[in-house]
């Protein structure tokens, strides 16, 4: 995988690079995704922050903008709904060919959020998932517990056909959680663009004028506001590896 690290860059002409390279690795063959030259044609994984920026998912809704002020917002063609980049959190684009990597979306969203466990173990953080609610959380009384979450357990006992509960209009409480990355993907005829943001050191605030990845009152959290001291670019690289290593076939 060809790993480049961009540095700061605007979201826009980043998101539009990746539209362009993931159209060309198509075009090259013509459309057909069984030609031996696109197995020659090299995966890539961008590292980069964002200038402050909203972005919206395909089933973003306005209503979870609740003051954008100043700060930019650009409708995208990922998954998912409103986030916030900004300097101080480390965002990954992974420029795949699932194909040739032999999993499919589900493994690698997966994928992807093991990448962010591995990587905030290094720094004695325990990154949970949640059920319904891709990224990765933290519990905000003790960062490095391991215990199952009370979330999970909910998830448990609605499936339960004891309880008279509708799982369709089940709603996830995430009291007592922080969540500290946030995923949206695209997949096109078999290519993945757009990634992962990790929040490391960054101005928080502005989560504070959405409703982050659709749900009312969810608080975003980064390692600072964890009390660890670490560098946007410590991190980077780390990540880096960590999606190097679960990335491969």
């Amino acid at each position: 995988m060809d790993t480049r690290f961009l540095g700061r860059v605007d979201y826009l002409p980043t998101y539009e690079a990746m539209q362009a390279f993931t159209d060309e690795r198509y075009q090259q063959n013509n459309g057909r995704i069984d030609l031996e030259p696109l197995y020659s044609l090299p995966d890539q994984l961008w590292i980069c922050e964002h200038n402050p920026v909203f972005t919206q998912g395909l089933a973003g809704k306005t209503e979870h903008i609740l003051n954008a002020g100043s700060i930019p917002i650009i409708q995208t063609n990922r998954g998912g709904q409103v986030t916030y980049h900004g300097p101080g959190q480390v965002v990954a684009y992974p420029l795949l060919n699932l194909k040739r990597s032999g999993y499919f979306v589900k493994e690698y969203v997966y994928r992807l959020e093991e990448a962010v466990i591995r990587t905030l173990t290094h720094f004695n953080v325990t990154g949970h998932r949640v059920g319904g609610a891709p990224g990765i959380y933290v519990r905000l009384d003790d960062p490095s517990s391991h215990a199952i979450l009370d979330q999970r357990l909910q998830k448990r006992l609605v499936g339960n056909p004891s309880i008279q509960h509708d799982e369709k209009s089940a709603t996830i409480n995430f009291a007592g959680l922080g969540k500290i990355a946030a995923l949206g993907i695209k997949v096109s005829r078999h290519f993945s663009y757009h990634g992962v943001a990790l929040n490391v050191s960054m101005d928080l605030e502005p989560f504070s004028h959405i409703n982050p990845c659709g749900y009312t009152g969810l608080q975003t959290v980064d390692l600072c506001s964890l009390g660890l001291e670490v560098s946007v670019q410590d991190v980077a690289l780390l990540f880096a590896k960590q999606l190097q290593s679960r990335l491969v076939p």
